[in-house]
């Protein structure tokens, strides 16, 4: 069988280390809320997330050497905030160093309490949840996947789909904000209709 114009353009990735660094990949970034056992409050930025099947689960990879997994197996709950393209600034500091096992630079953001659950948010995201803690599944490496069933859901009004609002058009004015990992990120403010088959079902 003779190489095809597609096989020849491509590249081995060596799969001895991890492959993730070679290319880039699009993603969500949220802000995961936890609280610590001092009761002052956390805030994680976290890629590797997504709703766990079409039901109201969500689930996002972390390390249990993070506070934040040992923060929701002690409590059993955790907030999630989806910061606007214009907070990139808020995930980043988020990422910041413990000093002295404290966040300091958490004192500079403004949040809000949740509801339902002990925990909160940053303010001015589009959307938010609060989630209690469903099962942690350990084992992916270093890592292990953190689920929780959302009890709580908001979202700013323009943000929310709704039949008489064009798609595009919400996107266009509420841009989306991806991050493409390793280290870059972009707002989403144009999309197109994903042509699915006529007869497609979840």
């Amino acid at each position: 069988m003779t190489e095809s114009s597609v096989q020849r353009r491509l590249v081995d990735i060596d799969t001895s280390e991890p492959v993730w660094e070679r290319f880039f990949t699009v993603a969500p970034l949220v802000l995961v809320g936890t609280i610590d056992e001092n009761g002052t409050l956390d805030m994680a930025p976290k890629h590797m997330v997504t709703p766990m099947g079409w039901q109201n689960y969500f689930g996002f990879v972390c390390s249990p050497s993070h506070r934040t997994c040992s923060n929701i197996e002690r409590s059993g709950e955790f907030t999630v905030s989806y910061p606007k393209p214009s907070q990139v600034l808020y995930a980043s500091l988020a990422a910041s160093p413990r000093i002295n096992g404290d966040k300091p630079i958490l004192d500079y953001f403004d949040t809000f309490p949740a509801e339902k659950i002990d925990g909160a948010f940053i303010e001015d995201a589009y959307l938010y949840f609060e989630c209690r803690h469903f099962k942690t599944v350990s084992g992916f490496g270093d890592n292990c996947l953190i689920t929780g069933e959302i009890v709580a859901a908001r979202a700013e009004s323009s943000f929310i789909r709704a039949s008489e609002h064009d798609s595009q058009d919400l996107i266009h004015d509420s841009p989306l904000f991806a991050y493409l990992a390793p280290g870059r990120f972009a707002a989403i403010d144009k999309s197109n209709a994903f042509p699915f088959p006529a007869e497609m079902k979840k």
